[in-house]
């Protein structure tokens, strides 16, 4: 026990370690909030669209030799976040039909990208490492590990301060606009969150592994609890465990950090799954 305890002792020693947990607890709680809402409204895929853009994205800035990357990541993503919400308005594009259009088209386009431009002598480690995040979140640098904590701040004061507004269009859109809640402007919002999520996820787990922290600790939540209220601290709660989980065991045994937090959070979903159905026996008893 003492050398297990010295052995982690000496990693939180070194600084990147410190901005890994920093950053992947921020990432994990942002995604996490809006993980319930995605899941409630049945659109829990644009996180995985979203991603697809983002990689697309990212393909631009690496071909233009870009040094920060997210200045050019982050607003087409927020741009496409836009342009699925308005072409899920439409009645001839579904919103289903739009994010598989969209996400397909910037992931083959990202991929064509960097074939024709690569000056990598490594391209498939390079597009593995974006994909599935390998460890790029634990090659973070200061300057970065600031702007993923304004922007993870600014999420979650978002999400505070228009909780009931939030909470209204998630159940009964139809209801909160009678209301007199302007539902198209909160879900303009909400798409613009998500699109920061994603892009500030992507160094953690990879474009095509943040659908899963998005959609399991919210799933997992709802294994035990009913109330929005709940199952959203819970989520938070869970998806920042599992975090912290992943990213301590990934920088012990050397596996990928993307993958090892996936299945953090699989192995919560069915460890809550049991707990759900065992505690639903007991109650009809």
């Amino acid at each position: 026990m003492t050398n297990f305890i010295e052995e982690f002792s000496m990693y939180f020693s070194f600084p990147f370690v410190r901005y890994a947990l920093i950053v992947g607890v921020l990432i994990s709680l942002c995604s996490s909030l809006l993980g319930v809402t995605l899941v409630l409204k049945r659109f829990s895929f644009i996180g995985d669209g979203l991603s697809h853009v983002a990689f697309g994205a990212l393909s631009i800035a690496t071909v233009l030799k870009l040094n920060n990357s997210m200045l050019l990541v982050l607003p087409i993503t927020i741009l496409c976040a836009i342009v699925i919400l308005a072409a899920g308005n439409n009645t001839k594009i579904k919103g289903d039909a739009a994010i598989a259009m969209i996400s397909v088209s910037a992931l083959g386009f990202g991929y064509l990208l960097v074939n024709i431009f690569s000056a990598s002598s490594n391209l498939s480690g390079d597009v593995c490492t974006t994909l599935f995040g390998s460890t790029s979140i634990l090659t973070l640098t200061k300057s970065e590990v600031y702007l993923c904590a304004v922007l993870s701040v600014l999420v979650v004061a978002v999400f505070v301060i228009f909780y009931n507004k939030i909470f209204a269009i998630t159940f009964d859109e139809d209801f909160a606009t009678s209301s007199g809640t302007n539902a198209k402007a909160y879900n303009l919002m909400l798409a613009v969150i998500i699109a920061v999520i994603i892009v500030l996820a992507m160094n953690l787990v990879g474009s095509l592994l943040i659908s899963a922290l998005i959609i399991f600790p919210a799933l997992s939540a709802m294994r035990l609890f009913r109330s929005f209220l709940s199952v959203t601290i819970c989520s938070a709660i869970l998806s920042v465990v599992c975090s912290i989980i992943g990213l301590l065991v990934s920088i012990v045994a050397g596996t990928p950090v993307g993958s090892t937090i996936v299945a953090a959070d699989l192995a919560a979903f069915i460890l809550f799954c049991a707990a759900g159905h065992i505690r639903k026996r007991f109650t009809n008893q």
